[in-house]
């Protein structure tokens, strides 16, 4: 972010207002001094995304995204730094300075420019001959899986000539170099045969980053040919593990959370019959790559692989790098059908829909297909079966989220609850594990949820601060930026002071200080703690003082704690702070 000085990255923030430039986004309703809407990064049904035009920051209240323009600009567009000061600065008509690249730097960057143009011009490309008389067995194909022309067309589905040079042809018309060509994917060059294309004959799926850019290909050979299908290699601007067919569409869909599908054919029929929030991996493995970059758009992911032997492997292997990504997984059960396509052309839309109601739990599934693997009816199997089932619940460290899962199999499989349980700790003190995670009697537990309640504190102030500034004046004899223990508070904090010490507060330039999206968003969370404080005047008095004293003995405690012995005039101001501790009142009006 040093990348621009902060008067320029001010400039561009002030001059996009924030409520303004998210209302392109979202639909917002004027409530009070602040507007709300429905969150676009999480899927809710009440409105908790508040956009403050007086901070020029929002904030959702239900899953804590928050930060200035430049922020949203991030987290919604998925946009670098970079590009967001770019995107915003355009709307302003403000030009930006020419960064200074190294000539490495500059000429990946150019690279990069080149190759995306030309996927775009391969698309282009593609998309007219699929509509050509050259296209006509692929548009059949098209047709023959039920595919309308309106989702054709948002799709940009093509075919590629049967000539096996055809796009090579057209592509170094254009003017572009064999060596970029051949960077791009789309074309190989031999030194006997020339330059020739990948895909030939086949038709044509663009694959798009989710800022809609045409990154690879995947094609579908018409005929007899190998392989049927074939995705682009890896390339500069393709990196199978982090992308997803139809993620560009799917993460600003409505309906809750992401159905992640195996081939491009299920992504397309799930959004043609209503399911625009439809996803797949690339003709690869699921990958943690996969699972972050649902992670930045959905809280949940429903599972709806083929329902063969493959299907059931895959979605085994994707259910723990869901879990590990912090995401619920949810797996849909098609059966008797293969594929969502199937499913949705024997049954429809509404029957589909009830299946993902119905989505079995990711664990209970694990466990379902665990159950494959014993004889259930001969008791040794079965006693087997459980040992596993045992093994697997010792996964959940938290002993309610255990016990609610012990809870679910006895239901299932009619075993007493306390019997397996039993097991459970069997099994947990046989393999060294601690079944039973009892609190600590140093006072772990005991301390986390202190050190929550202190940062609410420290929240609280902040906001306050900010909203009242006259209340400085009172706060700032005993309350420094030093009292913020919490490092990301504390900077903050510093900035605060700062500013209302020059007679201006402007809580969104202190957003884009920080470096990275997730303190934007937690720094944005400073500001927004949701509680105000009292309108009578004693009760308000009396919560900022109860806040205050709580924050300055934390303080002292924590400065304490880490006190150099040497540190004479450190002592002093501890012996000093604790006087004026057993004192401490705040006077308002």
């Amino acid at each position: 972010m040093a990348f621009y000085p902060e008067e320029l990255i001010e400039e561009v923030r002030s001059r996009n207002d924030i409520v303004n430039v998210i209302s392109g986004y979202v639909r917002l309703q004027k409530k009070g001094g602040n507007y709300f809407g429905l969150c676009p990064f999480h899927n809710e049904k009440t409105p908790s995304f508040s956009v403050s035009p007086g901070k020029q920051m929002y904030y959702c209240f239900g899953c804590g995204a928050g930060g200035n323009v430049l922020t949203f600009m991030m987290q919604y567009e998925n946009f670098t730094f970079q590009e967001a000061m770019q995107s915003l600065a355009d709307r302003a008509g403000i030009t930006l300075p020419q960064q200074e690249m190294s000539a490495e730097q500059r000429a990946r960057a150019d690279r990069r420019a080149k190759l995306l143009e030309i996927n775009k011009e391969a698309a282009k490309y593609f998309y007219l001959l699929l509509r050509d008389a050259r296209g006509k067995q692929a548009l059949e194909y098209f047709q023959k899986r039920e595919l309308t022309a309106q989702t054709m067309q948002h799709f940009g589905l093509g075919y590629s000539d049967k000539y096996s040079n055809d796009l090579y042809r057209y592509l170094k018309k254009k003017g572009y170099a064999d060596d970029l060509l051949k960077d791009s994917g789309l074309v190989a060059i031999d030194e006997i045969r020339g330059g020739y294309d990948k895909f030939w004959n086949r038709a044509m799926f663009p694959i798009m980053d989710v800022n809609h850019r045409v990154i690879g290909f995947g094609g579908r050979v018409m005929g007899d040919g190998e392989p049927k299908y074939l995705n682009s290699p890896e390339t500069m601007i393709f990196d199978k593990g982090r992308n997803l067919y139809g993620l560009n569409f799917a993460r600003s869909s409505r309906q809750p959370g992401i159905l992640l599908c195996e081939g491009y054919m299920d992504v397309i029929a799930l959004h043609q019959a209503g399911f625009d929030n439809a996803a797949a991996s690339l003709g690869t493995a699921f990958t943690s790559g996969h699972a972050s970059l649902l992670k930045r758009y959905t809280k949940e992911v429903y599972l709806t692989f083929d329902s063969d032997g493959a299907g059931i492997r895959a979605a085994l292997r994707a259910i723990p790098i869901l879990k590990e990504a912090g995401l619920v997984a949810k797996v849909i059960d098609m059966q008797p059908y293969k594929d969502p396509d199937e499913f949705i052309k024997a049954l429809g839309a509404e029957e589909y829909r009830k299946r993902i109601d119905a989505a079995e739990n990711s664990f209970l599934f694990e466990i379902r297909m665990l159950e494959r693997e014993y004889d259930l009816s001969d008791p040794e199997g079965k006693t087997a079966f459980f040992r596993k089932v045992s093994e697997r619940l010792l996964t959940f460290q938290e002993t309610l989220e255990r016990e609610n899962y012990i809870e679910a199999i006895t239901r299932r499989y009619q075993i007493g609850f306390e019997q397996l349980r039993s097991m459970v700790n069997h099994a947990g003190t046989r393999d060294g594990i601690a079944a039973e995670r009892k609190p600590l009697k140093s006072g772990v537990r005991e301390r986390r949820k202190k050190d929550d309640g202190m940062k609410q504190s420290q929240r609280l102030l902040l906001t306050w601060l900010i909203e009242e500034p006259s209340l400085f004046d009172a706060v700032g004899i005993y309350i420094t930026p030093e009292d913020f223990t919490e490092e990301i508070y504390r900077r903050a904090a510093e900035v605060l002071y700062e500013q209302h010490a020059r007679g201006e507060l402007n809580p969104a330039r202190i957003v884009s200080l920080f470096p990275e999206e997730e303190e934007q968003r937690e720094a944005a969370g400073l500001f927004q703690a949701g509680i105000s404080l009292p309108d009578d005047s004693r009760d308000r008095q009396k919560a900022l003082t109860e806040t205050v004293r709580r924050i300055k003995q934390n303080s002292i405690e924590y400065r304490s704690k880490h006190l150099d012995p040497t540190d004479i005039a450190g002592l002093q101001r501890l012996i000093e702070d604790r006087k004026s501790l057993a004192k401490l009142h705040i006077y308002i009006d």
